[in-house]
């Protein structure tokens, strides 16, 4: 096999929450420009919309747009896209959300915002896409959960981030425990830990602090695009294939070095 075929994923096709914007729209990208269908889904109707006429001047595109911080939302989503598809190859749980204030005023809804969206809609989707996902699996080729975690996860972060750091330390231990459940079914599980990249929940903070995470990082700088679409589609492809409930972190060696 040559190594063009060892990570290609032309014709998978690939559903990516959250996928108009920062980490999400990273990776729907590099899929379409890989050669993937794939869908995104975001709350945001105009801009999932949006993002879907720019990446279909690349590829292949469709946009979804559901709100899947319950339940109900992540059943709809798997049922749209059952509807339009035979099998699902690849999904993407990125959608989260973020909330940072000082421990003593940190709110009760912080937690619930956080942990419905980070976390339990990472179960959600995941189980109501399996029967998809089965679809597509074969021990030559399973099919793939790839879970976005932190860094935030796997050390204690800066910033007062309570419920974040947690929700990605639950995802991380979430994703391990589905590797297992999934793995008879040829289903791998596995997370992408990133730290800090360009988007709109980093933005603030890379604005206040942004030359102190870079000299911090011992690749001395923030990851790019390309960095994550890379990580993705390696995951994705035949070169991932034995991979299932591993924690990848891609942060220029931040949380694993320091």
């Amino acid at each position: 096999m040559s190594a063009a075929d060892l990570f290609s994923i032309q014709g998978k096709v690939a559903l990516v929450t959250g996928g108009s914007r920062g980490i999400g729209l990273m990776i729907a990208r590099g899929y379409v420009e890989a050669g993937a269908k794939v869908y995104i889904s975001s709350r945001n109707a105009a801009v999932c919309e949006e993002v879907q006429k720019e990446l279909s001047q690349l590829g292949e595109c469709i946009a979804i747009p559901i709100d899947v911080s319950t339940d109900d939302g992540c059943r709809a989503l798997a049922s749209e896209v059952a509807n339009r598809e035979s099998k699902l190859d690849i999904l993407v749980n990125n959608a989260g959300a973020n909330w940072g204030a000082p421990l003593e005023e940190y709110p009760d809804a912080a937690w619930d915002k956080v942990l419905a969206l980070n976390v339990k809609s990472v179960f959600h989707l995941t189980r109501a896409a399996v029967p998809l996902l089965e679809k597509s699996a074969s021990a030559e080729d399973p099919a793939r959960v790839i879970n976005i975690g932190s860094i935030d996860g796997l050390h204690v972060p800066a910033m007062e981030t309570y419920a974040y750091s947690a929700s990605k330390a639950a995802v991380h231990q979430l994703s391990r425990a589905l590797a297992k459940q999934l793995a008879s079914k040829q289903i791998t599980v596995n997370v992408i830990a990133p730290g800090p990249f360009e988007s709109k929940m980093m933005a603030e903070t890379l604005d206040r602090f942004g030359d102190m995470i870079r000299a911090s990082v011992p690749l001395g700088r923030i990851g790019e695009p390309d960095d994550m679409a890379g990580i993705a589609i390696y995951l994705a492809s035949r070169a991932g294939r034995y991979l299932t409930g591993t924690i990848i972190p891609v942060d220029g060696g931040l949380a694993t070095t320091l």
